[in-house]
């Protein structure tokens, strides 16, 4: 009961930390900000789990989406009546779509394995990759007619991610898919190229086969593939023309990566850090989008812990018995058997997750 007591002591002091983060989050309606996709001038982008729309300008973004569950990948169809997304709702990551304005989503996919949104084919079809057709651990891309409900297999091996041309007839894709390694500079076997399959030709030409880096996030617009690439050791957008020549770096960003770039009609809206940026390819001009939120910021409330001791990562007896080093929410804490002080001995922050006491100690 003792080591108990200093437990709920432990929570009390951090719980000071969590109410001053959440005085000061208060004051601030920033956000963190992924998954952008442009439809005019207008922004949809994740955040808190949930689809928002702002201008493009920036300004207070609004929430399109309330659910528990997490939406993600916002695409916009063709005619910009559509927005496409990925959410779990039911459990698995499915595709749903809703109207671009707001309204109540529509469920399409039921693969029970991971179905995320690429976007849109020129005739309006929503594009998606899932594992569940091809029969080995590896994406496939698949087409979905809104009108009809009919799906269709991109018959490309691997293909993750792609982009198609203005006649609807050449597909620029990434293969293989994403590996889960998120190692700079990576330069192994499965680092992604981008490929061009033209259907009335016999197979895809690897456009990126000079650069044995990673090459993803294909995007088409007049005549040119938009792309992310790390030629320079940190990834930025890119372009080569339509045979994989006359490259071009079209940002210059040191530090952190652009993520989840998505076009419309010559501009590119991207992730890097939290915030979302625009790139306007016409003229090379990239500038950040200033955004706010207009939330409660729910998961910033305060919490009660009914259980503490359901909180403790690792608990180490010192070997003489007269104290225990607890680790709770990546802090270390020493607490004595007795009566005494509760000590917290990590103040440099970062995630510790184990403990030991050396036994001459």
């Amino acid at each position: 009961m003792k080591i108990q007591k200093h437990f709920f002591l432990l929570f009390f002091f951090l719980g000071i930390n969590l109410v001053f983060a959440v005085l000061v989050s208060a004051e601030s309606t920033l956000g963190y900000y992924r998954y952008p996709a442009l439809h005019g001038n207008t922004l949809f982008f994740a955040a808190e789990g949930d689809i928002w729309t702002a201008d493009i300008q920036g300004g207070m973004a609004r929430r399109l989406t309330t659910h528990p569950g997490e939406e993600t990948h916002p695409a916009i169809s063709p005619d910009g009546q559509t927005l496409a997304f990925s959410a779990t709702y039911e459990g698995p990551t499915e595709v749903y779509t809703m109207p671009l304005n707001g309204g109540m989503p529509t469920r399409w996919t039921y693969e029970a394995d991971s179905s995320i949104v690429v976007g849109f084919t020129p005739d309006g079809r929503l594009i998606y990759t899932t594992r569940a057709y091809s029969t080995l651990p590896n994406p496939q891309l698949v087409t979905i007619d809104l009108i009809t409900n009919e799906k269709n297999l991109v018959p490309l091996s691997q293909a993750s991610d792609g982009s198609y041309d203005a006649s609807g007839q050449t597909l620029f894709f990434v293969r293989p898919g994403f590996h889960n390694n998120n190692t700079q500079r990576y330069k192994g076997g499965t680092a992604q190229n981008i490929w061009k399959f033209t259907a009335s030709r016999p197979e895809a030409q690897n456009l990126t086969e000079d650069f044995s880096g990673e090459n993803f996030s294909p995007m088409w617009w007049n005549g040119r593939v938009y792309y992310v690439c790390e030629r320079d050791g940190i990834w930025n957008i890119w372009s080569m023309n339509e045979e994989g020549k006359d490259l071009r770096q079209h940002t210059q960003h040191q530090g952190w990566n652009v993520k989840s770039p998505s076009m419309d009609d010559g501009r590119i809206v991207y992730q890097l850090g939290a915030d979302i940026r625009v790139l306007d390819v016409r003229n090379d001009q990239d500038q950040l989008i200033p955004i706010s939120l207009a939330s409660d910021f729910d998961q910033l409330r305060e919490k009660w812990v009914k259980d503490p001791l359901d909180y403790l990562t690792s608990a180490h007896v010192h070997p003489a018995g007269d104290s225990v080093v607890l680790t709770s929410r990546g802090r270390v804490f020493v607490a004595p058997v007795g009566d005494g002080r509760l000590v917290r001995a990590s103040f440099k922050e970062g995630m510790i997750t184990t403990i030991g006491i050396p036994s001459s100690a």
